[in-house]
């Protein structure tokens, strides 16, 4: 928190000096102090907050071509390339893409059919092979997880990158058409839709043109922020708005998802001032919280005292956070 730069431009790596030397020696049984102590509450536009959940899912999965497993799970291949477009013009500052090279021209990288039709077989790509498409489908919306192998040895993989395309909410989409009702929305209801619809459930996939590829991890899932994310502390934000390391309090309609969260992550589909992304770790009961997670409420960040004045004083930059 002190050497990065914080690309929401709310922050000086400085601000965090004395919370974080505070935060070396300050007692557990004090939290609350704390947070008084070295942080004053901020709201970003009107705070009104729109938050989901995520997990750590676990897959059946061989890392041989085989019977019962004929879904590859692909690392990042060498020729997808981001291009941070801020160096090209300075209008374009913080905008990136993704893509590769065909020939002399920059082209989109393939989409979900193209990679799921074979564009990338036969290039030693495959960490693995999933036994279940759509479990692989949520996994990659997920971002990281735990294959289980046929022995019962789990690999944990985490999130290396996607195609660049853009992510679509198929239980969004779904709802929209009439397909699921009010409450069918969660992803055992999505899943369950799929399964029984086969061809269906393929080309509605599809529709999410958005691709994942992983790495294997040799911990847990580490977030954006490089620290291996936590159960029901780590929280996707958009960094364009929220320090990255930053505590936020949710407020929320959902009452497992209030209280003091630590922005440790990002993910394709979070994006705006108020939209986030609770982690809640792995097994069973993760899931069924997360897979329902749909909260709206109130956030506040937790900025060093001092930030906010100096930022409405014109101090930062760009729009100046409400106290």
């Amino acid at each position: 928190m002190t050497k990065r730069a914080d690309n929401s431009g709310l922050t000086n790596p400085t601000d965090w000096i004395s919370a974080c030397q505070a935060a070396q020696t300050w007692p557990d049984s004090n939290p609350a102090g704390f947070f008084s102590a070295y942080f004053e509450t901020a709201l970003i536009g009107d705070g009104a907050a729109f938050a989901t959940g995520y997990y750590e899912p676990e897959i059946a999965a061989s890392r041989t071509l085989q019977s019962g497993y004929y879904t590859p799970i692909y690392r990042r291949p060498p020729d997808l390339i981001d291009v941070d477009l801020g160096q090209f013009s300075d209008i374009l500052k913080g905008k990136k893409i993704r893509g590769r090279v065909s020939g002399t021209n920059f082209v989109p990288y393939y989409d979900r059919a193209e990679i799921e039709a074979g564009v990338l077989s036969g290039k030693g790509l495959e960490i693995a092979w999933a036994a279940d498409p759509i479990e692989l489908f949520f996994l990659q919306v997920q971002g990281s997880g735990r294959l289980r192998m046929p022995d019962g040895s789990i690999v944990r993989v985490g999130y290396d990158g996607q195609n660049g395309r853009d992510y679509v909410g198929i239980g969004a989409m779904l709802k929209s058409q009439g397909v699921l009702q009010p409450g069918q929305a969660s992803m055992d209801g999505i899943i369950g839709y799929l399964q029984s619809q086969p061809d269906r459930g393929r080309s509605i996939m599809e529709q999410n043109k958005s691709y994942v590829f992983f790495r294997e991890l040799n911990g847990g899932p580490v977030g954006a922020l490089g620290v291996e994310v936590m159960p029901r502390v780590t929280v996707a934000a958009d960094p364009a708005f929220v320090p990255l390391g930053a505590p936020v309090v949710l407020s929320l309609d959902r009452y497992e998802a209030n209280g003091v969260w630590i922005a440790q992550d990002t993910g394709g589909a979070i994006k705006g001032a108020n939209r986030f992304d609770t982690f809640w770790g792995a097994g069973q009961d993760a899931r069924n919280i997360a897979g329902g997670m749909s909260g709206r409420g109130k956030a506040w960040l937790l900025l060093p005292i001092g930030t906010v004045a100096r930022i409405s004083a014109g101090g930062n930059g760009g729009t100046p956070p409400q106290p």
